[in-house]
């Protein structure tokens, strides 16, 4: 989804969907004084927190009875205050009865799909870089891709989801079915593959199972081969980039590529 907004808006979606990271935390929800307008009332049977982040910022935008502008100094104390908690959760904890708990068992959900702890401050890491690019961009000021080491975490993860964005947009009849006479493998078991090859800083490969997210990916079933620059892949993910435009190199089945260059540009959220 593709929207026009300011800068206090930007702040006010990064505030709502970190809202979903401070909920698993312990800490207050952004949107829970809010009475989000269009059926999105939280409830019993519709929390604030089982709405996806499009949905939660559309909410928070339309139902706020303040300016936008007063999102940015909230926004900054969440951050603090997801900062510090995660920082003093205790991560020796074995059965996660420790407060807020471990962070290898706390995980945060999104509408629709839960990430783990770690995963989601990587993400949130992503949405600020991004974001704070767009303003930068809108204002030309300069403004640097995050460390090798940085770039490298936020691409393993979007590399992680892309069979999940894959299969759901094949659930929707937005990606094509496997070959015919081609059966889903096993839970765990190898399967169809495409190599993604991510160049330069933060780059490596990952082998990206096509047919099914349970699946594994494997070198032996490798039905084709894309090659991006790591900030390239990363603004594709975010939705900035056309995926027809995205890759420098690819070969292979070329349905399997289309496949996965759209499901990359699905984990843009807004």
């Amino acid at each position: 989804m593709d929207r026009r907004t300011t800068v206090a808006g930007v702040i006010a979606h990064l505030l709502t969907v970190d809202g979903l990271v401070a909920t698993a935390l312990g800490l207050e929800d952004p949107l829970a004084p809010l009475t989000p307008p269009d059926g999105l009332e939280p409830g019993p049977d519709k929390p604030a927190v089982a709405l996806s982040p499009a949905a939660r910022t559309e909410a928070y935008w339309k139902a706020s009875h303040f300016p936008p502008t007063r999102a940015l100094r909230a926004w900054r104390q969440q951050s603090h205050d997801i900062v510090r908690t995660t920082s003093f959760t205790n991560s020796d904890d074995p059965d996660g009865s420790g407060t807020p708990g471990s962070p290898g068992r706390l995980t945060v959900p999104y509408g629709g799909f839960e990430l783990p702890l770690q995963d989601a401050m990587i993400d949130r890491a992503f949405e600020c870089w991004i974001h704070a690019e767009d303003i930068a961009e809108a204002v030309d000021y300069p403004y640097e891709p995050p460390s090798g080491r940085h770039l490298h975490g936020m691409i393993d993860l979007a590399a992680r989801m892309l069979p999940v964005s894959l299969a759901e947009r094949r659930r929707t009849g937005l990606a094509s079915p496997p070959p015919p006479g081609r059966h889903l493998v096993p839970a765990g078991t190898p399967g169809r593959s495409l190599r993604l090859e991510i160049e330069g800083s933060g780059g490596g490969e990952w082998l990206i199972p096509l047919d099914s997210p349970a699946a594994l990916g494997s070198a032996d079933h490798e039905v084709a081969h894309v090659a991006l620059d790591g900030v390239e892949f990363c603004r594709l993910a975010a939705g900035h980039v056309p995926p027809e435009e995205a890759a420098a190199g690819q070969g292979g089945d070329r349905e399997a590529i289309r496949d996965v260059l759209f499901a990359a540009a699905a984990l843009s959220r807004m």
